[in-house]
This record gives C-alpha cells, structure tokens and sequence, in this order.
C-alpha cells in the first residue's frame, strides 16, 4: 500500500501527532494497529525529513525505537504454555492508550480554540453590571485559555518530579468527575486549579482531570476565578452544580464518551 507521505512533508507537533494522522487518514482500528505498516510509513516520514534536512525531536527518534520493538514482540514466537501460565498483554496495549490519551487532550485543545474564537467575536455589553447586585463581586474576567496556561505549567513542573515505582493507576475522566464532585461538595469557596492537579500522582490522572474540569465548566457545574491580576486561577462551585448531577443523563453521556 502506498505510504500517504510520498508527495509533501507535513510537520507534525510530535511522534503522537503523525501516528494518530497516519491511523486516521487510512481508517485504521486504533485498538488493532497493524504495527508492520505503521513501523515503515512512519520510519519513510522521518528518512524524508532527514532528506529534506528536517531536524526532528529526540521524541521522533524514541517513537520509533519503541514501534520496531513493538513489532519484534508481535514476530517473536511465543510458548502456548507458557501462556497458559502467564497470559501476554498485547504489545500495542499502551501505545494505543497514549493515541487516545493525546487525541482527546487535542480534542480539548481545538474545543478551547473555538470557544477563544467565539468569544473574541462577541461584543460585550457595558450595560451588563447593571444586572449586577451591588454586593456582588464579578472577579477578573478569566477564560479557559488561563486555565490551559496554568495546567501547563503544572505538566511541566511535573517532569522534575522524582519517579517512583508504582502500581500502573486506572483513572478515568469519569472517576475525576466523581472526585471533583466530592470534593466540592464539601468545599463552596474557590480551590485553586494548580494545588487540584498537583494532589495527581501521575500525568494521565492530571489530563483527566483536566478533561473533567472542561466537561463540568461546559455543564456550568464550575467556573473559573481569578482575585488578583496574575493571581492563581481558581475553580469556584456555581449555582448549575446541583443540577448537573440531578440528572443522570448528562454523566451517562459523560462516561459513554470516554468508554
């Protein structure tokens, strides 16, 4: 089959970006990826790059050391009784969670994009603060791009952490609504988002729970808040927050999703 990659160099922004491209322009089962084909499309993108004097990322190097040795696993025979013994998780087991980890992160990200897009094309309204009760405090005016900001750097922070050997954590974006929901029913003042995803052990329960925070903030179960002017960029309960857990439909849809 001919490799898409013969007539132009895309630029992809890492190794996952040109694996979910190739997976999706070819329809492929991501949960069944023929290794073989996507190993040599992807080792063709980076021999064109390097044709074309195109300097890739350490990362493009490791994707591709961890393709090859994925395939070799899938070539290499394997006992049948020794499989009885000790079952062989399938080798593309984890690749394929960290395609659909970053898919959905991107997903959140181009949602982000168009809710920026919306917003600067909107005209806001100076006769709003009427509407206003006269004790009421409308904070700083604080969109999701802060929020991304901030759950940035704390992915970034995160890669000095000291790495520990630990049970492998399953965490779903449905779990980290569950969480959030427990933990401001007990709390109705602002929680800073940063000290929320520092309390993560790991980077995917801080994407989830990145995921989580977008989903509530869509439902209006929670805003965000800001006191000060480059001030921490707080998650604060709003009046929708019962509402939204009232009804079991929205978390169903919630969790059908992220199934």
């Amino acid at each position: 089959m001919a490799s898409p990659l013969n007539f132009h160099l895309e630029q992809y922004d890492g190794p996952l970006d040109l694996l979910l491209d190739l997976i999706r322009k070819q329809e492929i089962n991501i949960y069944d990826i023929p290794i073989a084909r996507i190993t040599q499309q992807y080792l063709e993108y980076m021999q064109q790059a390097a044709e074309m004097n195109v300097e890739l990322s350490t990362e493009f190097i490791y994707m591709a050391a961890t393709l090859i040795h994925i395939k070799s696993r899938l070539l290499l025979p394997r006992d049948p009784e020794l499989d009885k013994l000790i079952p062989e998780e399938d080798p593309r087991q984890e690749l394929v969670e960290r395609l659909l980890e970053h898919e959905r992160f991107k997903s959140a990200a181009e949602m982000l994009h168009q809710k920026r897009v919306v917003e600067e094309a909107v005209w806001s309204n100076p006769q709003m603060e009427k509407f206003l009760a006269e004790n009421e405090d409308p904070g700083l005016a604080v969109t999701l791009f802060d929020l991304v900001k901030t759950f940035q750097g704390v992915l970034e922070r995160a890669k000095s952490r000291p790495v520990y050997e630990i049970d492998k954590e399953d965490v779903s974006v449905p779990d980290m609504i569950r969480y959030l929901r427990k933990v401001f029913e007990q709390e109705t003042a602002a929680i800073a988002a940063r000290e929320l995803f520092e309390r993560q052990r790991t980077r995917g329960a801080m994407i989830c729970l990145f995921l989580a925070v977008l989903e509530l903030v869509k439902l209006q179960a929670l805003g965000l808040a800001q006191k000060d002017s480059f001030g921490e960029i707080g998650l604060k309960r709003l009046k929708g927050f019962e509402a939204a857990f009232a009804s079991g439909e929205s978390m169903t849809a919630i969790e059908e999703g992220y199934h």
